[in-house]
């Protein structure tokens, strides 16, 4: 699988943008701040439908614009498909296929899948469980596309549940205890039954992906303690979801549903949901004990990339080679981390890198150099591109020379 054709307009920095790209390694260089992140960003959104630094669609639309245009063309196993979508600042997004509008937005997940190797990954370690879980949800939404239709349907009833309990206690007082709990048991029912289906597929991913990270982690830091990963829920460790997650739906409705009883009375009182899949959190173990607030520096960079490379094989055994994004990531590693990583994506069909400094990566790593500049005319700034230049790695210049 790669990406053959990016087309931007008013996407963050970039007023428009086309990029005609190959199944090689295409490497953007440019400063901080001049866009080269956008780039990447963008074909990461057409892949999940989220973008990877912010939790909302706004800023993604350039100032001054009210829509941003992202246009991939990309082709699989000799299959071609256009994805063309339009980002509102307010509002709905729309979607088309191969020029053909379809009726919701993520019925283009599944046609570009892409890991996306990031900083922020760091963040999966030693950050919140909202990281992890949205780690989860995005490959979920690769592998499962349908599955992505219950993630949003479980987020609208979440909502609208927990604005029902923020009012709740008060209605009570007034008297009005019949109504609250009749509204209240018709979203406890769709809210296990979404929260079920969302569980299920996430149990599911882990369960695959977890052998994966620990011998990717193995790899990366050959001398450390062992690497584990487990999926904590209020449906219990002990559920099978594997292999496809459907046949523990019931099982997992019929926990959550017991859980909101027994919690409902805190819930009313606290004015929230205590107890779904936007609770669950991914555990990281090193040996005995929780990554979070134990792996060293250089332990939790190492979990973070065997999160991602074990991303990789799982999208690989699933039939399809994904096109690997490294943003920016080679600045914080060391040597040894940089190599292991350049050695993994050697064999990708497709690795977009960006760089600030071409320095950074390693010189083991050739092939498109796109070098990205900045226009300020006074308006906002405007990302173009100023370079563009083929890289032969020295390996392949000596074994040419001897030749």
């Amino acid at each position: 699988m790669f990406v053959r054709d990016l087309t931007l307009r008013d996407y963050r920095s970039w007023p428009s943008a086309e990029f005609t790209l190959a199944p090689e390694t295409t490497i953007f260089v440019g400063r901080n701040g001049f866009g080269k992140t956008n780039l990447l960003e963008s074909l990461f959104y057409v892949a999940t439908l989220r973008s990877h630094r912010v939790s909302s669609d706004a800023p993604l639309v350039r100032s001054g614009a009210d829509v941003a245009k992202v246009s991939a063309t990309v082709e699989n196993d000799g299959r071609e498909l256009t994805v063309d979508l339009a980002i509102a600042a307010s509002g709905s997004n729309k979607a088309a296929i191969n020029t053909r509008p379809v009726r919701r937005t993520r019925e283009v997940l599944g046609i570009l899948r892409t890991v996306l190797f990031a900083p922020e990954d760091l963040a999966l370690v030693r950050g919140d469980p909202s990281e992890r879980r949205r780690f989860v949800d995005e490959l979920v939404a690769q592998i499962r596309p349908m599955a992505a239709g219950a993630k949003a349907d479980y987020d609208r009833v979440l909502r609208q549940r927990s604005a029902l309990l923020k009012t709740a206690g008060a209605a009570m007082r007034r008297g009005e205890t019949d109504s609250v709990i009749s509204t209240l048991d018709v979203w406890d029912s769709q809210l296990a039954e979404f929260g079920a289906q969302v569980t299920a597929s996430r149990i599911a991913i882990v369960r695959h992906l977890a052998p994966l990270v620990t011998a990717a982690y193995g790899s990366i830091a050959p001398h450390s303690r062992p690497a584990t990963i487990a999926y904590r829920s209020a449906a219990g460790a002990d559920v099978d979801a594997s292999p496809g997650g459907d046949d523990a739906v019931d099982e997992i409705r019929d926990i959550l549903a017991a859980r909101l009883v027994e919690l409902r009375d805190k819930e009313i009182e606290r004015g929230v949901s205590l107890v779904g899949p936007h609770r669950d959190d991914l555990e990281l173990v090193l040996g005995d004990e929780p990554a979070k607030g134990f792996a060293s520096h250089g332990e939790s960079w190492s979990f973070a990339l065997a999160l991602r490379l074990a991303s990789v094989d799982l999208l690989r055994a699933d039939g399809v080679d994904p096109v690997i994004m490294l943003d920016d990531v080679f600045a914080e590693l060391d040597v040894r981390r940089r190599e292991k990583l350049a050695e993994f994506t050697e064999g990708a069909e497709q690795l977009l890198v960006t760089a600030a400094v071409a320095d950074d990566i390693p010189t083991r790593v050739g092939g498109r150099r796109i070098s990205i500049g900045v226009s300020d005319d006074g308006g906002p700034r405007s990302s173009l591109v100023v370079g563009d230049e083929k890289i032969v790695p020295p390996l392949e210049q000596e074994g040419e020379a001897h030749e």
